[in-house]
Parts: C-alpha cells; sequence; structure tokens
C-alpha cells in the first residue's frame, strides 16, 4: 500500500490579489536564502490567510524559498508578505551566512601531517 501523495491545488487568488498590488516593499528585499522565523507573539486576527499560512509554517527557521514552496506562492509574492511579517513584528529574519573565504592549504597539509604522524 502506498502513501497517498498530497496534491496541491493551485490558488484561485492571484498573486497580485494577495500583495494588494505592491510588489516592492519599501527596504531592500528579503534573499531567496534569507533565514526567517516566527516569533511568539500572537497572531492578529486580521491577517491574511496567506500571513497566517505563512506564520504556521515558520515555527523553525526556513528559507524565504522553502516558505515560498510550502505556501505555493512565487518567492516575489512571499517576499513582499514576509515584508509585512517583519514590519509588524511577527517574523524575525538572519541574513544567509556568508560563503566561506577560501581555506588556508598549508594549515590543512599540517593538520594532516600531524594527523598521519598518529596513525
Amino acid at each position: 500500500m502506498t502513501a497517498r501523495r498530497e496534491e496541491r491545488t493551485p490558488s484561485a487568488v492571484r498573486p497580485y490579489v494577495i500583495t494588494k498590488g505592491r510588489s516592492d516593499t519599501g527596504r531592500a528585499p528579503l534573499t531567496w536564502e534569507t533565514l526567517v522565523m516566527a516569533t511568539d507573539a500572537a497572531f492578529p486576527a486580521s491577517l491574511q490567510p496567506e500571513h497566517h499560512l505563512i506564520l504556521t509554517h515558520c515555527q523553525g527557521l526556513l528559507s524565504v524559498a522553502e516558505v515560498a514552496a510550502h505556501i505555493g506562492q512565487p518567492p516575489s509574492i512571499v517576499q513582499v508578505l514576509l515584508a509585512d511579517l517583519a514590519e509588524w513584528g511577527l517574523i524575525v529574519t538572519r541574513p544567509p551566512i556568508p560563503p566561506a573565504e577560501h581555506t588556508d592549504m598549508t594549515m590543512l597539509r599540517k593538520v594532516l601531517h600531524g594527523l598521519e604522524s598518529r596513525l
């Protein structure tokens, strides 16, 4: 017996209606790699269903791209909704971790030689 796949149905509401026609947040947009997490604040009843859906999925750290995948909306729409939630203090954001600088190969060789000498 196979598990039933979760099927997604496309939303009947157009994306520009969800954001009330906004495509700009008025500040630097959140990158797709930015991590977001819901705060412990109570959800106001006046939030849109999409805001509620985002807050229920953001109980742990998720990237903007992951949130978009979970709620089935384009990342550009999710960026606007997340900016709203951040402005209202309902989520916290953390910038993506910058890529590491190049590793010092001489240090790695010294570590390797030290490990080999113990074997």
